[in-house]
């Protein structure tokens, strides 16, 4: 089974093993290397690491949301409702509110030790990382789209930041979305940190399918708090109802497509290197656009060894682009690797594949000219064919 998303073992929490790296390692163990990064950088604890400055005209505003389903229950702990946390950012006035943290403590620790990566990226770094949203920002008061981002399987919604940074300085409200259980540690109200249920759960590919099925249920879920008569968030006047998107990091990519297929809200999508585990219907997405943006290696080529991308390409009904990036590796489309190469750790891109930095700047480009073309329907040349500025991106038409 392909990918991340595909495979639960690698799910839980084997960060490490997919970190661009020349040669992987067990979570629990660390290349030779490690040593002497790790104790350089544990002499400079004042070292901080930081996500790139947004390109938009927006200065971002961030908020927090806890959401309970209680007409649904937990598909993991059946004796609870379902539970949703979702970062609200939002376009925002200049020079008000306080700085945002990237997470807290204790999801970075939980995080870091799930990777391999505790004993050399302490988690106070991790927590402390410079962002660009600001707690308690007045909102700029025109009405703009939604885009709703999901997670990979076993991380953090904290781990798209830098994406999510970057469409609310371009005027898009986001939500980014962390599904209970189903991530390494995730904060919720009453000081409680739930951990990763799902992944001991998870062992097949209809396992994965229903991961996929509810998070889709999950979004309409949040739609429906966000955007109907009651809204859950004390800036839903911001949002552009009829203009709503999704994008997501692999099973959150395959859980866009699901929930594009169950809510007609959903105007357009992005699957961000994930296995689509049928969730395309064969009846394709009622002519809504899609756009799937991979790894260029064996995987999500044409013909790869996720065939669930070559099926999705075939039933996709609407606009649509498949694009692969040279040198990516399945984490380059987060915020991860910027970190790694930043501290000088292990864990780094090797020579000749793409730093951390350069690969969330393609992310953050083609993305943001997707949801500018589709919901705003603003041109976008960038999507018209591959450019010389973007020699890693390959437009594939199988």
């Amino acid at each position: 089974m392909p990918r991340l998303s595909a495979t639960p073992t690698l799910a839980l929490l084997t960060l490490a093993l997919t970190l661009p790296v020349a040669g992987a390692w067990p979570a629990a163990a660390a290349p030779p290397a490690q040593t002497s990064a790790a104790a350089s950088f544990r002499d400079h604890p004042g070292t901080r690491t930081s996500l790139p400055r947004p390109t938009g005209p927006y200065a971002v505003g961030r908020d927090t949301l806890h959401l309970v389903d209680r007409a649904r229950r937990d598909p993991w702990v059946p004796d609870t409702a379902r539970e949703l946390m979702v970062g609200m950012f939002y376009p925002a006035l200049p020079g008000t509110g306080t700085p945002a943290p990237y997470t807290t403590v204790g999801e970075a620790g939980l995080f870091l030790k799930s990777s391999g990566l505790g004993d050399s990226f302490p988690a106070e770094t991790l927590s402390a990382t410079a962002t660009h949203g600001r707690v308690g920002a007045w909102p700029d008061r025109r009405r703009h789209p939604l885009v709703v981002l999901s997670p990979g399987f076993g991380v953090s919604r904290f781990t798209l930041t830098g994406l999510a940074e970057e469409l609310a300085s371009r005027g898009y409200v986001v939500a980014a979305v962390d599904h209970a259980y189903e991530s390494v540690g995730t904060a919720f109200p009453g000081g409680r940190i739930l951990t990763c249920v799902a992944c001991a759960k998870v062992q097949s590919e209809q396992d994965m399918e229903a991961v996929t099925a509810g998070r889709g249920k999950d979004v309409s879920f949040l739609l429906d708090r966000l955007t109907g008569p009651h809204s859950a968030w004390r800036y839903a006047g911001l949002i552009d109802r009829n203009r709503i998107g999704m994008a997501g990091h692999s099973i959150g990519g395959a859980s866009s497509a699901s929930a594009m297929a169950g809510d007609s809200r959903i105007r357009a999508g992005v699957n961000i290197d994930g296995a689509f585990h049928a969730a395309v219907p064969a009846g394709g997405l009622d002519g809504r656009p899609f756009m799937m943006l991979g790894t260029d290696d064996g995987t999500h080529r044409p013909g790869g060894t996720d065939a669930s991308w070559d099926q999705a390409w075939h039933r996709l009904d609407g606009w649509k682009r498949w694009l692969t990036v040279a040198g990516a590796t399945h984490y380059s489309f987060s915020d991860i690797p910027l970190f790694l190469d930043e501290l000088g750790l292990p864990g780094a891109q090797p020579p000749q594949t793409l730093s951390g930095g350069r690969s969330l700047d393609i992310t953050r480009a083609y993305v943001g000219a997707f949801f500018d073309l589709q919901l705003k329907h603003i041109p976008q040349p960038l999507l018209d064919g591959p450019t010389p500025t973007e020699p890693e991106v390959v437009f594939n038409n199988p």
